[in-house]
């Protein structure tokens, strides 16, 4: 398990908008890590919604943001195109970033036990270091939340 304080795994994922996003992108800036379960639902959308639209208040604070489901690309790139996302998301549909990062976890619903993303936001400083974990995330007030760690 990730803590803050540990130098953030290393990854390479391909985005919804046709390229490859690594760790050693966003070197020199701050970057936030929004795990999210899955592309096209009421929360994913509130949550990605909410991060696009704040794009100019993060990059104002040295900071990118990066959107990672298990959805393929394809799926990520309807889901962007209909709701008007900015952000740029990745697709893992592997797997691994997502084990990397300690988010593909069993989860519960109806008594039904299953494998998914536990919706996870991770501040990562320019150095490469983890100084903030969101578990559990609540989608409301979040984006305020992941801006005001940043000052």
């Amino acid at each position: 398990m990730l803590e803050s304080g540990q130098t953030a795994p290393g990854f390479d994922v391909a985005t919804h908008l046709g390229q490859r996003s690594k760790r050693s992108d966003f070197e020199g800036r701050h970057l936030v890590i929004f795990f999210y379960p899955k592309a096209d639902t009421p929360a994913c959308t509130e949550e990605a919604k909410a991060f696009s639209d704040a794009l100019g208040q993060f990059a104002a604070r040295n900071a990118q943001v990066l959107g990672v489901s298990r959805d393929e690309v394809k799926k990520n790139a309807k889901f962007a195109e209909k709701t008007g996302l900015k952000v740029p998301l990745g697709c893992d549909p592997e797997g691994v970033m997502c084990q990397a990062y300690g988010v593909w976890v069993e989860k519960s619903m109806y008594g039904k036990k299953y494998m998914g993303i536990e919706r996870t936001t991770f501040l990562i400083d320019p150095d490469g270091i983890i100084k903030r974990i969101w578990n559990k995330v609540k989608v409301p007030g979040h984006v305020d939340e992941v801006l005001g760690a940043l000052g």
